[in-house]
């Protein structure tokens, strides 16, 4: 008799094959180039993982290095990864064995009164039950459905990696947009704190020249107008300081209370590094948040594979061995020895009311949704890139154009200035050429700061030196092993 059962079961396991499609990669980006990039940029070179240290700046990188230390972001991810390893490991444990190990201990009597008793003889059983034993169960995975579900699992973890990484990448991202935008308002500062001095020589001279009847009280007023102005916007910019470094502090973990970083004292700003860019094609390999969505998608696959694998038919094992006696000193004899093998169970749907084909239809659709949602990603990427480019192109042409109204501006300055002191001019020609000096000196280095942030949002939208991790062992022969 066992024999042929023997047989038909391996026969059986020989044909089954694994429920589900296989997964396939999604298809990259198909443009041949960037639209806003220099074809001689268009190299392989990446940038190092510590991807601020194009910058050369010891402040930002110490700054980098606190903030994905101590920031509360990044160890909230670090806790969802660790969840959804411990949800992998869980699932992964469903494909070996339950064993479970119990004991027990009773006493019972029966009733003399039952059917059983009568046919005793009108007597009762009693007496004590000691036992001990193991009991152990397995679901033999015909079809590869727990395999699709481990494969499903391996994804989640994978992408909850990759989202982790994510985390990092956006708020290395913010911090070094966080600090050169502060950088900028300690250029705008010095160059505001020179001009307060200027127009406060200039009030003294208008001032002095009233007094000796060699101008009028309307120059007077202009030039303490100017004054002023340069104060209150001295007042405005640290303010705005302020807010940038309490920000940077909540980027970097440290408390918005304590001093962060000192003024700067110079109006220089670095020029931006040159940061290498690829082409779209490689795209999908450099940016942890596409990585995360293919990794989505394949556990969306696998999750139709387990969607599919509720038609087919479930065999289960079970069986136990112990020891079970009266007295307990028996407990360990040969003759308290109890086992059992089996039942081999077999279990095959056959009305279910259509849950198990609305369960696939469900997950069909799902996948099919996170086919469409990652397409949006990659455009929405490709389109980052795009703008981050544009942004360095255009910014670089704007501050050359910038660099000749300055100046122009501080050229004009200098001959209104020269002219009132010849009395050839009123104040008021100063004090305009005054005001488009500044704010050419301003608008300078306002775009200075915004070619710095452009290439960080070149290195954000490139993902900035991101490598993915191999791909864990048990998800590659889940991949893999489709039999």
């Amino acid at each position: 008799m066992m024999t042929p059962l023997i047989a038909a079961m391996l026969a059986l396991l020989a044909g089954c094959t694994t429920v589900g499609t296989d997964f396939v990669a999604p298809r990259e980006a198909t443009a041949p180039a960037y639209r806003h990039l220099d074809p001689a940029r268009a190299d392989s070179a990446r940038l190092p993982s510590a991807w601020w240290t194009v910058y050369g700046d010891a402040t930002l990188d110490k700054l980098e290095q606190r903030a994905l230390t101590d920031s509360p972001s990044v160890k909230a991810a670090a806790q969802r990864l660790l969840q959804a390893e411990a949800q992998m490991a869980s699932v992964r444990g469903s494909q070996l064995p339950s064993v479970s190990v119990g004991t027990s201990v009773g006493n019972s009597r029966t009733s003399a009164k039952t059917s059983q008793g009568r046919a005793l003889g009108g007597r009762s059983i009693e007496g004590n039950n000691y036992a001990v034993g193991a009991s152990f169960s397995y679901e033999l995975d015909l079809w590869g459905r727990v395999r699709r579900v481990v494969e499903a699992a391996d994804a989640q973890a994978l992408a909850a990696q990759n989202e982790r990484d994510g985390v990092l990448l956006m708020l290395s991202a913010q911090v070094a947009t966080t600090y050169w935008q502060l950088r900028g308002l300690d250029a705008e500062l010095a160059i505001l704190d020179t001009a307060l001095a200027s127009r406060r020589e200039s009030e003294q001279l208008v001032d002095a020249r009233f007094k000796g009847g060699l101008t009028n009280e309307l120059d007077l007023a202009r030039a303490r107008v100017e004054r002023a102005n340069a104060e209150a916007d001295l007042h405005e910019l640290t303010r705005q300081r302020n807010l940038l470094e309490h920000g940077l502090a909540i980027l970097a973990g440290a408390s918005p209370s304590a001093p962060l970083l000192p003024r700067a004292a110079s109006s220089d700003l670095p020029a931006p590094p040159v940061i290498p860019v690829g082409l779209p094609a490689s795209l999908l390999a450099q940016r942890p948040d596409l990585a995360a969505s293919v990794a989505n998608l394949r556990s969306a696959n696998a999750q139709v594979g387990v969607a599919e694998g509720a038609f087919y038919p479930a065999l289960s094992l079970t069986g136990n061995f112990g020891y079970a006696s009266e007295a307990l000193h028996d407990l360990t004899s040969s003759g308290a020895r109890q086992f059992s093998v089996g039942p081999l169970a077999l279990s095959l749907p056959l009305f279910d009311g259509g849950r198990n084909r609305a369960n696939l239809a469900l997950a069909k659709a799902r996948y099919t949704e996170a086919v469409a949602n990652h397409e949006g990603r990659l455009l929405i990427a490709l389109r980052e890139v795009e703008d981050a480019l544009s942004d360095v192109q255009e910014r670089q042409l704007q501050g050359e154009a910038q660099s000749q109204s300055q100046q122009a501006a501080a050229r004009a300055y200098l001959v209104a200035k020269a002219r009132y002191e010849r009395g050839l001019s009123n104040y008021l020609e100063v004090t305009d050429a005054q005001r488009s000096s500044l704010a050419a000196e301003r608008a300078a280095a306002q775009i200075r700061t915004q070619r710095l942030l452009a290439s960080v949002a070149v290195a954000r939208a490139l993902g900035a030196g991101w490598k993915q991790e191999a791909l864990p062992a048990t998800m590659a022969q889940a991949a893999n092993s489709a039999h």
